[in-house]
């Protein structure tokens, strides 16, 4: 068992302080980035690594992509369904490794679909900030198949190949806050 350097307890994610990122390859030939800027997310922090857990809510309605027609086509029935879908979660099942670089385990829902993912995470540190919080960073990422997730709409192209990749990146470089008692 291996002894975390964070003070065990309920952190509240600093949404000002975190961004959800992915990017998915276009075309065969470049990447699409953007972002969801609207989540909200709980860890608890136990005595070790394995005894933590994280729940998230990110709310799809804030794709952000940087093209308007891109996100309007991303948010409706070919891909999140926001109207139907206005979030997807994720619930840790499992914690392993050292406090500095470890992995989350759990269930990641988008749309009608429930699959595991496990998520690579490094942690950033702790500080105390000018107006006294205790903060924790975190830096994760994950790859998922968008098909398993009910994701399936494309275009083929002319020269061969489809307009958007199956696979997706997720980034999530995150803030926790200690809430103070």
């Amino acid at each position: 068992m291996t002894t975390i350097e964070l003070t065990p307890g309920t952190w509240t994610l600093d949404q000002a302080h975190t961004e959800v990122g992915f990017s998915v390859r276009h075309a065969g030939i470049s990447k699409v980035r953007g972002q969801f800027t609207e989540a909200d997310a709980t860890l608890v922090v136990g005595e070790s690594v394995d005894s933590s857990s994280v729940e998230a809510t990110v709310k799809t309605a804030s794709f952000d992509s940087n093209d308007n027609n891109r996100d309007a086509h991303v948010k409706g029935a070919d891909f999140f369904d926001v109207e139907q879908f206005p979030h997807m979660t994720f619930k840790a099942t499992q914690v392993q490794g050292t406090p500095e670089n470890f992995r989350v385990s759990g269930d990641l829902t988008i749309k009608e679909a429930t699959k595991p993912v496990t998520f690579d995470v490094e942690f950033g540190g702790v500080a105390v900030d000018p107006f006294g919080a205790t903060r924790a960073g975190f830096s994760a990422s994950t790859q998922i198949s968008r098909k398993e997730f009910g994701m399936t709409w494309n275009a083929a192209l002319e020269a061969g190949g489809v307009l958007v990749g199956d696979k997706v990146t997720i980034t999530v470089d995150s803030a926790f806050v200690l809430p103070s008692n």
